[in-house]
């Protein structure tokens, strides 16, 4: 009610509130009009409402909650769900996105199933890896030790009828299936290899063996995802195990070192031995080659023996005394003087004139022959050679 109003203020002198039964009174006279009643003029006169005007009221009513029932049966599906309608609980239909409809509650509902969206399952662990949940975490190897492994599964929904119907609690089963799973993976490996080179194979195996059993389950779940959070030894053994990694560091140090010398000395081995073998093999061919080449002359000299035997031998004598004569050392003496004995080394004589001779000499001393036969060289030679015996004397 406004200030305006013309009730307003008409008690008290015009300045106070309105009178409230006066208002009731207008109130219940306007109803009257409307159901069909009558006032008086002296006052409000009520009248009840006949049988005709009662039913009509009601059906308006009962009309009113009638629409409304049957708009409450409408809904939204969204682009990436399908809605599931159910009839006094039992299954009916699948409905595509869009908005649908359905007999309103209680005869018929729908329950909204997202395909797209990605859940997730943590397995020991809880929202951070840091609270963890030993009773899940804690799985025993093949080679009998005891390691802590957190990891999640993330999943999406194929097929919602199996979702709803198939199992009560699926996001529970998809918790129990994967730890189970991840038990028996864990189970027939080994420590180092679930800890280090094999955590992603380990997940992978895993997530395959997760869909596998889901699948016969029939629980609609399709596994989009197996990470491995975390593994490590429990608390308890974690400084042994970090001494036991540090020895296999070492280890693989060791290891290492010994494949580079291995890689540096090997093949300088191998080099050696395959150089030897090359010399072997052309010292193999030069001799064979030398055997054949003196074969080949000893049948040539045959044949020039046959031929002229005599001549033969005299030069072959000549060649072999040449070839003597060069690779020795030579000393020509004087034997026909009547005197002391003069002897020329001429090994000695080449070295001090620095392996260069007289015009006309050659290394093999043939042409020495004729300068030593000389009386005069010889006699300055025999006088030389008094002399430095007289100073030799005491």
């Amino acid at each position: 009610m406004s200030l305006n109003d013309p009730q307003w203020g008409k008690k008290g002198g015009g300045n106070g509130p309105p009178d409230l039964d006066e208002l009731w009174r207008n109130f219940n006279q306007k109803l009257n009009g409307v159901l069909g009643g009558r006032g008086g003029g002296g006052g409000p006169s009520v009248r009840p409402p006949s049988m005709r005007q009662i039913g009509g009221g009601a059906g308006l009513l009962i009309a009113l909650v009638l629409a409304i029932w049957l708009a409450s049966g409408f809904y939204t599906v969204d682009e990436k769900a399908r809605g599931v309608v159910f009839t006094f609980g039992k299954y009916t239909e699948t409905t595509q996105p869009g908005l649908r409809w359905r007999i309103p509650y209680p005869i018929q509902s729908e329950e909204i199933v997202n395909l797209s969206s990605v859940r997730t399952v943590e397995v020991g662990y809880r929202n951070n890896v840091q609270t963890k949940v030993p009773k899940e975490s804690i799985m025993l190897t093949g080679d009998e030790n005891i390691i802590d492994i957190q990891f999640a599964v993330q999943y999406t929904l194929k097929d919602p009828l199996d979702y709803l119907f198939n199992n009560k609690r699926p996001d529970d089963t998809v918790l129990q299936v994967a730890e189970s799973t991840f038990r028996e993976v864990v189970g027939a490996s080994k420590m180092d290899f679930v800890l280090y080179e094999g955590r992603e194979q380990v997940a992978n195996e895993a997530q395959k063996l997760i869909q596998d059993i889901l699948d016969r389950y029939k629980t609609g779940i399709a596994i989009s995802r197996v990470t491995m959070q975390n593994a490590q030894p429990p608390e308890q053994v974690q400084a042994a195990f970090d001494d036991a990694v540090k020895a296999k560091q070492d280890l693989e140090r060791q290891k290492s070192e010994g494949q580079a010398y291995f890689n540096d000395v090997v093949p300088k081995a191998r080099g050696a031995a395959s150089r030897l073998t090359e010399e072997a093999q052309g010292y193999r061919q030069r001799v064979f080659a030398n055997a054949e080449g003196e074969a080949s002359r000893f049948k040539q000299v045959l044949t020039e023996y046959n031929k002229a035997p005599q001549v033969t031998r005299d030069r072959m004598y000549i060649e072999t005394v040449q070839q003597i004569m060069s690779s020795t050392s030579k000393i020509l003496l004087d034997a026909k003087s009547g005197g002391n004995l003069l002897y020329l080394p001429l090994d000695k004589i080449m070295q001090m004139s620095g392996g260069t001779l007289a015009d006309g000499a050659t290394p093999s001393g043939q042409s020495l022959v004729e300068p030593a036969s000389n009386p005069n060289s010889a006699a300055r030679s025999r006088d030389a050679l008094r002399d430095r015996q007289r100073e030799s004397r005491p």
